[in-house]
């Protein structure tokens, strides 16, 4: 084999494990954000994102919110209803999403659920699909935006669920 051929395959080599770092360091960065709101650690929490990001969501009359980080982020985890369900006990779960890296922006879709506890069972309190933007900073993957819809069988839920295929 030619130097040439080594150069190259080392190469290939490298970008290969560049992209499995990316995709590991992402779900790390997505799984890390339910135990920080479960524990009320909200500072943590919002500077998952950049500074500026946004999270977009469903409110429970069906409405939607944006909040942006990392302050108002850091100040929902202080509301009353989201400090009702840590001190009764919940799991925000993020599901495996399916992510494409290209450069240093990323997307992510994937579902993401909630979990309640209560007296002495656990029931799924909430259900949604997700889209992730991320971007590689200096303090390494972010989040951009994260666009969250409840899984109700509204069109933007479906629209959101149908991203997967283009990322």
């Amino acid at each position: 084999m030619t130097e040439g051929a080594i150069e190259q395959r080392l190469a290939a080599l490298e970008a290969r494990c560049r992209k499995v770092e990316d995709h590991l360091e992402i779900l790390n960065l997505l799984n890390t954000y339910g135990p920080l709101v479960d524990s009320a650690t909200a500072r943590p929490a919002g500077e998952l994102w950049v500074e500026g990001g946004g999270y977009s969501f469903t409110l429970p009359d069906g409405g939607t919110k944006r909040l942006e980080a990392p302050d108002e982020l850091a100040g929902m985890y202080h509301w009353e209803g989201h400090l009702d369900l840590v001190q009764t006990g919940c799991a925000h779960l993020t599901a495996t999403p399916k992510i494409s890296v290209k450069g240093d922006e990323a997307q992510a879709v994937g579902y993401s659920v909630v979990i309640l506890r209560e007296e002495d069972r656990w029931f799924l309190w909430r259900a949604a699909v997700n889209h992730w933007t991320l971007r590689r900073t200096e303090h390494g993957w972010r989040i951009v935006e994260r666009f969250n819809r409840a899984l109700d069988g509204s069109p933007q839920s479906h629209e959101t669920m149908r991203k997967v295929a283009a990322i």
